[in-house]
């Protein structure tokens, strides 16, 4: 008998193999599809507040707790591998937090401060082609990120593409009226985006 079932099991064996999986449940997300964020409520809250702060303090505290939704809206292992990425930067090791950033997207790939993270790397490393593109990625997935329209911005002025710099402060501006010193670079931008006269 045990000399039927072996040549059945290699034979069978292909017919297995080619067997596709089974889809998945309606109630189960894709990994390539974003996971509904359990943050989203205070975010919605945090950013309709940012619009109306009455001030520059008031507005920085909004901007940084939103800062810290964004960065920790991954899974726990992203939210770690995000934080070391930050630290990374912060001592000037680009190189380090570009590999931090791209694990985080192999883990989270929707998760839109990752691709903003990454972009900040890749500028500190002089890509500017590859910041701008992981910019574009942030705001696709977060029209609404205003660090990511701010870096933008910066990316364009070092570009030297002051009428770029100036559109996207603007933008950033009608999400955080009240940036600090979002005023002083408006004007600035304006000035060299126009002319001096502007």
């Amino acid at each position: 008998m045990r000399r039927l079932v072996l040549p059945f099991l290699l034979i069978a064996a292909p017919v297995w193999a080619q067997t596709p999986p089974a889809p998945p449940r309606a109630d189960q997300p894709r990994q390539d599809q974003a996971r509904p964020d359990p943050r989203k409520p205070e975010l919605d809250t945090m950013i309709a507040a940012l619009k109306l702060a009455p001030n520059e303090e008031t507005a920085a505290a909004l901007e940084q707790r939103i800062r810290q939704i964004w960065m920790q809206s991954g899974s726990p292992a992203a939210t770690l591998l995000m934080g070391r990425g930050m630290r990374d930067l912060g001592n000037d090791a680009d190189e380090e937090a570009l590999d931090d950033f791209d694990a985080v997207l192999a883990l989270e790939p929707n998760l839109p401060d990752a691709y903003y993270r990454r972009g900040l790397a890749r500028f500190a490393l002089g890509d500017y082609s590859g910041a701008l593109a992981d910019i574009e990625e942030t705001l696709k997935r977060e029209p609404r990120h205003f660090a990511a329209l701010q870096s933008l911005s910066r990316i364009a002025e070092a570009r030297e593409d002051f009428r770029g710099a100036l559109a996207a402060w603007k933008k950033a501006l009608e999400l955080s009226p009240k940036t600090p010193d979002g005023e002083e670079r408006l004007k600035l931008l304006t000035r060299k985006a126009l002319g001096e006269n502007a």
